[in-house]
């Protein structure tokens, strides 16, 4: 019990945080808005925190890649199987949202509603991905152009091999550095968030409790369908009836550690032993399950898709739009590569998309609210589906016969 109780801390004090603030809300009405340059200062270290934070981590995880033949195959066939069961889950919640649409809350927001409504035109896709100026990258408005940056410095920092010794070692520190940073920011959350959940609360009414009920039952309930459902289903692919059986007998364990811990970094030593008995082999095994504990999400992708709608139901938006689902997949598919290697990493994916897509930093604190209220079954869905994207990748480079022999 002690164990749960520090694994979940974070997310207990934040809920603690948010449901004084939403009694404060209630009781206190309008006159709470005293309070909301708490909730304004939080978001404000948050915003100037995440581009160096994000710049250094994805630099410094490209640039500490190891080339090689083999591994190059691994890695291009893992990254396929990782790209795709992430685009699956989010179109599944996608459709989910579709037959059981989220409510916009009403006229409280319509004077928000005006933050990014209008259609993409070429110039914007331009400096949507790049700025014609370097200082433009530390904008948080265009974070995109940020990441795709920070892949290119990482890149030139692998190819330039040893030459670039000490500029590696400066990113991995920066990396670290801002790690803790982040990790002092958020010690703020349950103040901060429960002052902003107070003005909320004021703002919006009582309808927004139901919105975030409406949001957890459809969240939930895709992240359980797709568990049992489309991992039975990666698990036959990769090896028959046989790979279903030998997948839940020995996803027991990783389940059980993914939700008591709340952190798929800890379930990684039970995947490796989980994956050794469900026959992947030893090298895929050892790159695929740390690997994915950083850059697979699943339950990240459900969780991104989730907290884009309730916000756009909160700012009067349609979530419906090709433009809008094409960047909400988009947005998920880097929030899932990102956050990973990132504490409290998915802040860092709800900033993104309030970027890309415009919206003022009042966006920031809904978002939070269904990240954390989803994140035990999202947790369940990223650690656990490591284990069978391995038996897939070891369905298409590994031994063959590996999931049949025993």
């Amino acid at each position: 019990m002690a164990n749960w109780v520090k694994n979940y801390s974070g997310i207990i004090w934040l809920m603690a945080g948010i449901i004084i603030g939403s009694i404060a809300g209630i009781v206190f009405g309008k006159s709470v808005e005293i309070v909301k340059p708490i909730g304004d200062i939080f978001l404000n270290l948050l915003f100037v925190a995440v581009i160096p934070l994000v710049f250094f981590c994805i630099a410094s995880s490209i640039a500490n890649i190891k080339s090689g033949q083999k591994l190059s195959r691994i890695l291009g066939v893992m990254s396929a199987v990782f790209l795709g069961t992430v685009i699956i889950a989010a179109l599944l919640t996608i459709v989910a949202l579709w037959l059981f649409p989220v409510q916009q809350v009403g006229a409280a927001t319509n004077a928000l509603s005006q933050a990014g409504t209008k259609s993409l035109s070429g110039d914007q896709v331009t400096q949507l991905f790049t700025t014609g100026e370097f200082y433009q990258l530390l904008s948080r408005k265009n974070m995109l152009a940020m990441i795709i940056f920070a892949l290119l410095i990482g890149f030139g920092t692998l190819r330039a091999g040893e030459k670039a010794h000490a500029f590696r070692n400066f990113l991995d520190s920066g990396n670290e550095v801002f790690k803790q940073v982040f990790i002092l920011i958020m010690k703020l959350g349950p103040i901060g968030l429960g002052a902003y959940f107070a003005y909320q609360v004021a703002l919006f009414g009582p309808s927004l409790f139901g919105t975030y009920a409406h949001v957890m039952g459809v969240g939930y309930g895709v992240s359980i369908f797709y568990y049992a459902v489309f991992f039975s289903i990666y698990a036959f692919i990769a090896g028959g009836i046989s790979g279903i059986k030998k997948y839940w007998r020995n996803n027991i364990i990783p389940s059980a550690t993914a939700v008591g811990t709340c952190s798929s970094i800890a379930t990684i030593p039970a995947n490796l032993e989980a994956a050794k008995k469900m026959g992947v082999s030893d090298i895929i095994t050892g790159i695929t399950i740390p690997l994915g504990a950083t850059l697979h999400k699943d339950g990240s992708s459900v969780s991104s898709i989730l907290k884009m709608a309730v916000v756009f139901a909160l700012f009067g938006r349609s979530f419906n739009s090709a433009e809008v689902i094409v960047l909400a997949l988009v947005m998920t598919i880097l929030v899932s590569i990102v956050e990973g290697g990132i504490p409290n990493g998915g802040y860092v994916g709800e900033l993104l998309f309030i970027s890309v897509y415009g919206l003022p930093p009042e966006a920031l604190p809904p978002a939070i609210i269904v990240g954390t209220l989803i994140d035990p079954v999202a947790t369940l869905l990223n650690a656990t589906g490591d284990t069978v994207a391995a038996m897939l990748i070891d369905k298409f480079v590994g031994d063959k016969a590996s999931l049949t022999t025993q």
